[in-house]
């Protein structure tokens, strides 16, 4: 059984319910009703009700036992309002400036995620990464005792020899585009909780990677990683961490014993953490594009889950990341 389907008996076991606050765009709202007739997530579309029932009939799809929500008449929107200003009023916000704000869905959207009144919020059919990420930071914030929101693709792999019989964790490819050695080890620690979560990795062993292995160049850049490395086993003494290593040695179990004998992690890794986001961001297009691979991309850190699509995406991709969503959901 391939990962997906894997994350989705795991979605299906435990109903999240997901906010989709692209409600109105065509590729949501198909994704939506397969969603639900799936039964994979409850969902709820922000938007016209009137558009959407259209939109729909238009892709000959239902959204029948699916709820709408206009954040322009709500209901809940006056309590949205008010708690948005509890929570923004240091920083200048005014109730009129609230009010105004849980009118846009996607405040609306994070402010059910932030009330409990949904498990996660999917976007990016229609907004870039920063619209939704923006509100998520403001209100939702970071997990207790994290500072960092990144991301982690998930890599299926035809090659079955590398990472968890074909499957790797990258990370961050999207987000943080220079890190900090103190960034970058609690990168490796959540990367390695979201391969629990969603992979189902009983034993992540996480790979920091640079241009050396174990002091075979010297630069500042090096030396980074490996204050990252030595900062994450103290964030997460039982973790299996290792770095700095090359990509070869951390994946190779030939070259790890030439390169890297004795480490716990070289040869064998399956969650790889890149130095920056150049290298990430070529990294999973390379791995994506060379080797054939699958990827699906969420994002970590957040107290609560929002995750992002590319505005290209297809009706399967919101499928898939509604899911991962939903799965995250279970564990947050």
């Amino acid at each position: 059984m391939r990962m997906m389907e894997k994350v989705f008996e795991k979605a299906k076991k435990d109903l999240r319910k997901i906010v989709l606050p692209e409600g109105e765009e065509g590729r949501t709202v198909q994704a939506a009703a397969i969603l639900k007739a799936e039964g994979l997530a409850e969902i709820v579309l922000l938007g016209n009700p009137e558009i959407i029932r259209a939109e729909a009939e238009q892709r000959g799809v239902s959204v029948e036992g699916i709820e709408l929500i206009d954040p322009t008449d709500s209901p809940k929107a006056a309590e949205y309002a008010e708690e948005l200003y509890e929570l923004r009023k240091a920083k200048g916000v005014t109730p009129e400036d609230a009010a105004a704000l849980v009118a846009d869905p996607m405040y609306y959207g994070i402010m059910m995620v932030k009330t409990g009144d949904a498990d996660g919020l999917v976007s990016g059919a229609v907004h870039s990464t920063g619209d939704m990420l923006r509100p998520a930071l403001q209100l939702i914030k970071t997990k207790p005792g994290r500072k960092v929101v990144s991301s982690s693709f998930l890599m299926e792999c035809p090659n079955r020899s590398l990472g968890e019989d074909g499957l790797m964790v990258y990370a961050d490819c999207v987000v943080m585009p220079c890190p900090t050695a103190e960034e970058l080890a609690e990168i490796a620690v959540t990367s390695a909780e979201t391969a629990r979560t969603l992979c189902g990795f009983e034993e992540p062993r996480v790979a920091l990677l640079s241009f050396s292995t174990k002091g075979s160049a010297k630069h500042e850049l090096v030396t980074k990683v490996r204050e990252a490395a030595e900062m994450a086993k103290k964030l997460a003494p039982e973790l299996i961490l290792d770095g700095e290593l090359q990509l070869d040695a951390a994946l190779v179990p030939e070259i790890a014993a030439s390169k890297a004998p004795g480490s716990p992690v070289a040869g064998r890794a399956n969650v790889l953490v890149f130095p920056d986001l150049q290298a990430g961001n070529i990294g999973y297009k390379m791995t994506q594009r060379v080797a054939g691979a699958e990827c699906f991309a969420v994002l970590q850190g957040l107290a609560k889950p929002c995750n992002d699509l590319s505005r290209g995406c297809s009706v399967e991709d919101i499928v898939n990341t509604v899911v991962c969503t939903a799965v995250q959901a279970q564990q947050a």
